[in-house]
């Protein structure tokens, strides 16, 4: 797990390495274990390691392999590498390491650009080959790892934050409207390419990317995610035994591609207990670590009663973080520093303050993100799968933080668009290879949504403080299966009914009988005290004004009563408009002291 930036040069002048290491700094948190540079002539790449495979520095980046001209930079963890490595060693090829960076060297060669089909992980990589002087950028497949670029007629760059790109200079910092709309709707996913600035693009999931020495571009989708039932019809039994068998395979895998002691962020829900109850058997002294905080308007705002259960029950060495509020208001300028594009939903904050904590104990964590989108989780999809309409409208009406005309209320007309988000969401909802309604969604969600919110949070959060989060229920195998099953199984019993069955007599019946929970911040969920302040504060600063985002009325109107107005998910819309704005003054503007 590491930061990767670079440069390439259109123009056949020389990368400015002065930008370079700028990049470089930027990501020194997401890698504090080595830092190194690679130079070849219009090509220059930036890394900063954080040794989890191969400690030695034979896997230190950039790396280069002579003989086989390339050259390389990554970010994160191919789990199926060993197997991949024996494959290649019979193909005839000679390894000077031991980990998984120099895999990715020899599968591309041996390969080609399909070698990203044969990685079982989760990944963001960029590799120079110097015999027909071209740039391979390639993303994982649900997006785990983040990978930015700004692209102009005389060079490309690109990194794992967005916040390097900006320290490299040259980049239009302008508002996207159209960004901006999607963000407002699908609370702050920006489905990519887009990023709320103009001058700065993602790269998708589940594709790659292919640029000449002279400029010219190649995108392609590698893989789809197929939402249809298989052909030979299965019994329940048939898909609870798959799951188990999928589901075990992942977390191995996860588990074993690392040369340093892996935990659990142990939040007591059902996910992480699953985790640890199928790692239990395997790992002695198995680390554990859950976080709570003191509660707000009477709300309970930790779930120590059930990690505390599964740490009792498995004989964990628990680690338990009870955090003050004013810690957590504290923390937010140094988290939103963090965050490459702005994240309001409450737990961002309790994931930063995790992050540091568990990162003085352990390097590698596996989480249980993924498992609510995967299985069927979340309240709003029985919801869906009730209401009447268009897919569009039965999905909009239970998920849009705001319909179209709120949004046109409460923007300025310098940022009036037509209804895009609608437009794209019915375009995802069309798309071929879904059997059913709940097929539609679960896939948009899957391959889209949850990119840009729960997945992009734990990364961003995590390897702020060098700590690799990994999240077995987004293994491809898994998702697949899942894909493939009856809507109406998943939603069985309240929902995500095939890991409730599989978790009998794995883990306390009193974990998996519980109610759903969430990440508990009554702190910034109720929008008082020193909270509604500082978003007073915010709304109405000189910069705010200026910038010229939010009729005036709207935001009055939220001030005046911040928790009558709240999304269709229970979010604050007013901490909506105040995190953008806080975002942007940290990261953009600059007019913040926190930390880079």
């Amino acid at each position: 797990m590491c930061g990767i930036c670079g440069e390439l040069r259109f123009d056949q002048s020389a990368p400015d390495m002065d930008a370079l290491k700028r990049m470089t700094a930027k990501l020194a948190r997401r890698g504090p274990d080595h830092e190194g540079f690679f130079n070849g002539d219009v090509i220059a790449f930036g890394h900063r390691r954080l040794s989890i495979i191969d400690l030695s520095n034979h896997s230190d980046q950039p790396m280069v392999d002579q003989d086989l001209q390339l050259a390389l930079v990554f970010n994160g963890t191919i789990y199926n590498y060993q197997e991949l490595r024996a494959e290649l060693v019979e193909m005839g090829y000679d390894f000077f390491s031991h980990g998984d960076t120099e895999v990715i060297l020899k599968a591309y060669h041996a390969w080609g650009e399909k070698c990203v089909q044969r990685f079982y992980g989760m990944f963001a990589f960029a590799l120079w080959d110097m015999r027909d002087k071209s740039l391979f950028l390639a993303r994982d497949r649900f997006g785990i790892k983040p990978l930015y670029y700004s692209l102009d007629g005389a060079r490309l760059r690109f990194a794992s934050m967005l916040q390097a790109l900006l320290a490299a200079g040259g980049v239009d910092k302008s508002l996207d409207p159209v960004a901006l709309h999607h963000h407002f709707t699908l609370h702050s996913v920006v489905p990519a390419p887009r990023t709320l600035l103009k001058g700065v693009k993602k790269l998708p999931p589940a594709h790659t990317m292919t640029f000449t020495a002279s400029g010219e571009v190649k995108l392609q989708r590698y893989w789809s995610l197929v939402a249809t039932r298989p052909e030979v019809e299965l019994s329940e039994q048939d898909w609870l035994a798959a799951t188990r068998t999928v589901l075990t395979r992942a977390v191995e895998r996860h588990r074993l591609a690392s040369d340093v002691p892996v935990g659990v962020l142990l939040s007591g829900g059902l996910d992480s207990s699953l985790l640890v109850g199928l790692l239990a058997d395997h790992v002695d002294d198995l680390n554990t670590f859950s976080i709570g905080f003191e509660e707000v308007a009477g709300e309970l705002a930790d779930e120590f009663e059930y990690s505390d259960l599964m740490a009792k029950h498995f004989n964990t060495r628990h680690h338990k973080f009870a955090i003050p509020n004013s810690e957590v208001l504290k923390t937010l300028p140094d988290a939103i520093a963090q965050m490459s594009e702005p994240m309001p939903s409450y737990d961002v904050t309790a994931f930063y303050l995790l992050g540091q904590k568990v990162s003085e104990e352990v390097k590698v964590v596996l989480a249980g993100q993924g498992a609510d989108e995967v299985f069927g989780g979340y309240f709003w999809y029985p919801r869906m799968d009730a209401a009447n309409g268009s897919p569009l409208a039965r999905f909009s009406q239970h998920y849009f933080d705001r319909d179209h005309g709120e949004y046109l209320a409460m923007m300025t007309e310098a940022y009036a668009v037509p209804d895009v988000t609608s437009e794209w969401v019915d375009h995802e909802l069309s798309l071929p290879h879904a059997d059913e309604f709940l097929d539609e969604v679960f896939r948009l969600d899957v391959t889209a949504l949850m990119v840009d919110d729960p997945v992009k949070r734990v990364d961003n959060m995590t390897m702020a403080w060098g700590l690799e989060a990994r999240v077995p229920f987004l293994d491809h195998e898994l998702v697949e299966l899942a894909a493939h099953m009856p809507p109406s199984l998943k939603l069985k019993e309240g929902g995500k009914f095939p890991l409730k069955a599989i978790a009998r007599g794995v883990i306390p019946d009193a974990v998996i009988d519980r109610p759903k929970g969430y990440f508990p911040v009554p702190a910034l969920k109720y929008v008082r005290g020193e909270f509604l302040e500082k978003m007073r504060e915010l709304l109405n600063s000189e910069a705010c004004i200026k910038r010229g985002l939010y009729r005036r009325d709207y935001v009055e109107k939220l001030l005046a009563d911040p928790e009558a107005y709240l999304t269709r998910i229970q979010g604050s819309k007013l901490w909506h408009l105040a995190l953008l704005e806080w975002w942007l003054q940290i990261n953009v503007d600059g007019v913040s002291s926190a930390p880079a």
